[in-house]
């Protein structure tokens, strides 16, 4: 299941305490301070791992608790340090304080640790607090607590191109036909219920990540259909490309599509309309004398119009062209 949110209290290890022990050994009466220090605590650790795509397991496991240090014993033995604990999340999520809203860390390469709590410092035994004045001391340090906080992870898919349409659009019929990716495809609304991501391979080894996220319909900024939460997830892209109906079976005319497509964008922020955007007119195939075409150039102003490229995704004809100058784009808005 898709999970892109999730609550989690993060606890660090307490400092396990300081021993108090003497030293006993025959003919001997008289041995000194041997108490042993505290382990650490253990750390609580933020990785990214790019085989994730989900905070499902953070829904239904939300302690992220790692181990207390053990306490010192006799003989000068130090405690065993206390374990830590490694979150794998994918790349994209972010850990958000959840009174403030403050993003407290981003994980966006894989592999790459990041320390969340810090775990807390062993006492030290006895044998550190003898002097020339004191020689049987009867004090050791008590370990210091670790650190514990409520988080909200929250996971932005990470990709070159967003794409953005109305249901039935062909956004997934889209992303299928250039990359590996296979999502559901129907001839009914919402059939994408959870963003997904396919990689585009190009001529000369060039690669590109587009991400497809469920439709958007009008007043989806007050809630209607799925909403707008998953535009969170074309964020952090590059381009947009947004996908429009152009046949004249389509529930309404593109030009009116593509005003609710810019005003739902508008309405979530984030940047989302700073964004370089070109414009798939989708089922060509359906649109033979190209009235439906023509209709949507005729209502654009010069430069978008010059952003619309003619594409049908069902059978696969000006792909590569579309492909190429989304390419293009991605590399200008690096």
């Amino acid at each position: 299941m898709f999970v892109d949110f999730a609550n989690v209290i993060i606890r660090s290890g307490n400092g396990g305490k300081g021993c108090v022990s003497f030293r006993r050994e025959k003919y001997i009466p008289k041995g000194g301070p041997n108490g042993g220090d505290g382990g650490n605590g253990g750390n609580v650790i933020l990785v990214g791992d790019a085989a994730l795509n989900s905070l499902s397991k953070y829904r239904y496991s939300p302690r992220l608790f790692a181990k207390n240090g053990n306490p010192g014993t006799g003989n000068n033995r130090s405690g065993k340090r206390g374990a830590d604990i490694q979150v794998p999340v994918p790349c994209g999520t972010i850990l958000r304080d959840p009174e403030t809203e403050e993003i407290l860390y981003e994980i966006i390469e894989p592999g790459v640790p990041v320390m969340l709590a810090k775990g807390g410092k062993g006492g030290l035994g006895n044998q550190h607090f003898a002097t020339s004045t004191k020689q049987v001391p009867r004090y050791a340090q008590p370990g210091l607590p670790g650190v514990e906080f409520p988080a909200v992870l929250e996971l932005k898919v990470m990709a070159d191109v967003g794409l953005v349409g109305l249901p039935n659009a062909g956004k997934s019929s889209f992303i299928q036909a250039v990359s590996h990716a296979r999502p559901k495809i129907g001839s009914y609304p919402f059939t994408t219920l959870n963003p997904q991501v396919g990689v585009v391979e190009l001529s000369d080894y060039r690669t590109m990540m587009i991400a497809d996220i469920p439709g958007i319909i009008k007043g989806a900024a007050g809630g209607k259909g799925l909403g707008i939460q998953f535009l969170k997830h074309v964020e952090r892209t590059r381009v947009l490309l947004f996908v429009l109906d152009i046949s004249p079976f389509a529930d309404q005319p593109a030009a009116e599509a593509l005003a609710v497509l810019l005003r739902e964008t508008e309405a979530f922020g984030h940047g989302l309309t700073e964004k370089p955007y070109l414009i798939a007119a989708n089922k060509e195939d359906m649109d033979p004398d190209g009235a439906g075409l023509q209709s949507l150039l005729d209502s654009l102003d010069t430069d978008d119009a010059a952003r619309v490229m003619s594409i049908s995704a069902l059978q696969r004809t000006g792909l590569d062209s579309l492909v190429e100058g989304l390419y293009s784009h991605v590399n200008a808005a690096e």
